[in-house]
């Protein structure tokens, strides 16, 4: 990924010194970032995979989406600037048309090299559950729209319509900081420690209650740690259990928890059922005018 990256960074580079197209310019600062964003998905990646020590005893995660906010910073920085410059060109009625036929080649090689980063990106992330990865497929297919958006600017300018080649630029741009603000959105709730989806919920609440010796469920708690997900919860078993019993049950609402995709840990609290009634009795008792 990072080798294609880097190859297209240096070909668009030679096109745009060739041809002096804004288009093709702007697809070149792309790739410089994305190459930038591959190289930090790598040493996030890196990092995420380190066991946990006792600075860290939850594990290093949470790098990963801090990573790919940093680098999504700097896309949307980086389409901001080339959005300028082709507006400030739009503004002046067009650049030069591009000159020669190396900028058309080289964005027909763009497109057919994204694509196939799309379609490897996405793979490698549904294996690995990685939210960076993930990002990085959404930002490759991002990329082929904007390098035939470019491509399209290219060939325009050259029959005769000089003013498509900024147009095609701007374009870019936008799909450059459009690919950055989709990745904050992807990553922020990840440091946020948010909730995961509902239906995430229900299927950890239905799981608990799966085992016969669970008689109900409640404050369950499910948060975001990094790109996985930590669980409480509370069981309510019936209160003749023994001790060794109701560790026996903890550990299999636990393992069977732990099973779902993405969550990583999981803790347990086991009360016995008969508390809920309890609990009903002593809130009588302090509401009771009569006492």
């Amino acid at each position: 990924m990072l080798a294609v990256n880097v190859a297209l960074v240096l070909a668009k580079a030679g096109a745009w010194y060739l041809s002096g197209s804004l288009a093709v310019g702007s697809e070149a600062i792309n790739s410089l970032s994305d190459s930038a964003y591959s190289l930090v998905i790598l040493a996030g990646l890196y990092l995420t995979t380190q066991p946990p020590d006792l600075e860290h005893p939850h594990g290093h995660e949470r790098i990963e989406p801090f990573v790919s906010l940093f680098v999504a910073g700097a896309m949307i920085l980086a389409g901001a600037g080339i959005l300028y410059g082709a507006t400030t060109a739009v503004i002046a009625g067009g650049a030069d048309p591009p000159v020669g036929t190396s900028a058309i080649a080289v964005l027909v090689l763009a497109v057919v090299a994204k694509l196939w980063l799309y379609r490897y990106c996405r793979r490698v992330a549904e294996r690995e559950r990685s939210p960076a990865v993930a990002a990085t497929a959404v930002d490759n297919r991002n990329d082929v729209l904007a390098a035939g958006a470019a491509l399209f600017g290219v060939a325009g300018a050259q029959v005769g319509y000089p003013v498509l080649d900024p147009v095609a630029a701007g374009v870019v741009a936008l799909f450059i900081a459009y690919s950055g603000v989709d990745i904050v959105r992807d990553n922020l709730n990840y440091l946020l420690g948010a909730a995961p989806p509902d239906h995430l919920r229900e299927e950890i609440v239905e799981r608990a209650l799966s085992h016969p010796d669970v008689e109900g469920v409640h404050d369950v708690i499910a948060h975001y740690v990094g790109p996985e997900i930590d669980v409480s919860l509370h069981i309510e078993v019936e209160g003749d259990r023994t001790l060794a019993e109701a560790h026996d049950i903890e550990s299999a609402v636990v393992q069977s928890i732990r099973d779902i995709d993405d969550v990583d840990d999981v803790f347990v609290h086991v009360d016995p059922k008969e508390l809920g009634e309890w609990k009903a009795k002593i809130d009588d008792v302090e509401t009771d005018p009569s006492n």
